[in-house]
């Protein structure tokens, strides 16, 4: 039997889109970490979120049910395999965002994000039972559209990307089988993934080079721990409070704002095999809004 979820439509939304262009400023935030690689940043970024995540625990007052969830991982097995496999899927997606860029393969990662939200529409509809309303299936058709000429302009059908759309799901369907406070699941991810990185961190050699540039070490490196927990935080605990089905739709928030910042600070250029893949996809964001509004009207 699923487990019942309370629903709260307008804050949701709310924290999803706020996520989102958190996430979108993230993506030109890395730039200024040079001369870091990919694996670097993946590890600091743990190293520097996981303390991050244990304050704001500290802050809104959830260190009993952080406790409670580490005692629960400890008394009933179930529970602490649950949250090492949510910690991997999570340290592979954070990876994943990293690793690409500097391989040339992040056409491939970001075809995998538009594929995803679809992905999840699905898990809500077939494994949750959600329903969907008509501007929703408009959504869905309209997205997919997007992502079938993507898939066709570029062929780029490759294990990044079905890693993207395919890891994402069964993490956050596992996080619900925890059923414990997103925020308090997310501290212990992070804590778990802080051996990985500390090995990364030695094996790696950014220590010394750390030492050469201090604003590196002891500014920007800690902002990027700030501006990632708040985003996945926030991200994470959406995902609660929504729908799947409409948590998934709302995933195409965020490849519409990386867009915009590739644009206006990337000095990246929109032609027009893009436009013909991020239009039906900006249609798909506009009904959602449509339909998250008429929710929240609703629900008031």
């Amino acid at each position: 039997m699923k487990p019942v979820n309370t629903y709260d439509p307008g804050r949701g939304i709310t924290l999803s889109v706020g996520a989102s262009a958190l996430f979108a400023c993230l993506s030109a935030y890395t730039l200024l970490l040079a001369p870091l690689g990919g694996l670097d940043i993946f590890a600091w970024r743990v190293i520097w979120t996981a303390p991050g995540a244990l304050a704001l625990l500290v802050l809104r007052k959830r260190l009993p049910q952080l406790l409670e969830l580490v005692a629960r991982a400890l008394r009933e097995p179930r529970v602490g395999l649950m949250l090492v496999a949510s910690a991997a899927l999570l340290g592979v997606q954070l990876w994943v965002f990293l690793w690409a860029p500097l391989h040339g393969r992040m056409l491939e990662v970001s075809l995998g994000y538009f594929m995803l939200p679809l992905v999840m529409v699905l898990v809500g509809r077939y494994y949750y039972h959600e329903r969907l309303e008509p501007l929703q299936w408009a959504a869905v058709a309209c997205a997919a559209v997007g992502v079938a000429h993507e898939l066709w302009a570029t062929h780029a059908f490759s294990w990044p990307t079905l890693l993207t759309a395919l890891g994402y799901p069964p993490y956050f369907v596992l996080r619900r089988k925890i059923h414990a406070d997103s925020l308090v699941t997310f501290a212990v991810e992070m804590v778990l993934l802080l051996p990985v990185a500390f090995l990364e961190v030695h094996a790696g050699g950014s220590l010394a080079l750390l030492g050469q540039h201090a604003f590196l070490a002891w500014a920007l490196l800690p902002g990027l721990g700030v501006i990632s927990t708040i985003a996945l935080a926030t991200y994470l605990k959406s995902s609660r409070l929504l729908p799947m089905a409409l948590f998934g739709i709302l995933g195409y928030v965020e490849p519409v704002l990386l867009v915009i910042v590739s644009v206006t600070l990337l000095g990246e250029h929109l032609g027009l095999r893009q436009l013909a893949t991020y239009v039906p996809i900006w249609i798909a964001v506009a009904l959602t809004a449509l339909h998250g509004a008429r929710l929240v009207r609703h629900s008031g």
